[in-house]
């Protein structure tokens, strides 16, 4: 595995979810619905991390897709602790607690891990 690269795949889904958020936060209709933001994210998701996938497996194939799926979650979860959770959440009165014991999150990262995975799986079999 491409450590760097798989990083850096990670870091574009973490960025592209929070402006996701960010808009959708900024729109009158949607701001104070949660659940909508998070069913519209959800779907994004899945192409954010077709897109990163993408650049990983701009060469080769090699690495399993769950695998880097699960490293691109992982690197935006431990950005959520490093840069959202402190500049984001507890401004806004939430917690470590109360973010990462969100369904909505685990939910999101198995998304983008099965969306990487599924990429790779058809790109191998083709």
């Amino acid at each position: 595995m491409n450590y760097f690269r798989a990083i850096f795949s990670g870091f574009l889904v973490w960025i592209l979810v929070s402006i996701s958020f960010y808009i959708l936060d900024q729109i009158p209709f949607v701001q104070n619905f949660f659940w909508i933001q998070c069913i519209i994210v959800m779907f994004g998701i899945v192409f954010f991390g077709i897109l990163g996938a993408k650049l990983y497996y701009k060469k080769v194939l090699e690495t399993h897709g769950l695998f880097l799926g699960i490293a691109m979650s992982a690197t935006a979860l431990i950005l959520d602790v490093l840069i959202t959770v402190p500049f984001v959440e507890i401004p806004n009165g939430r917690s470590y607690y109360s973010f990462f014991s969100s369904p909505v999150l685990w939910l999101l990262a198995a998304i983008n891990a099965l969306s990487v995975y599924f990429y790779w799986k058809k790109k191998t079999i083709i």
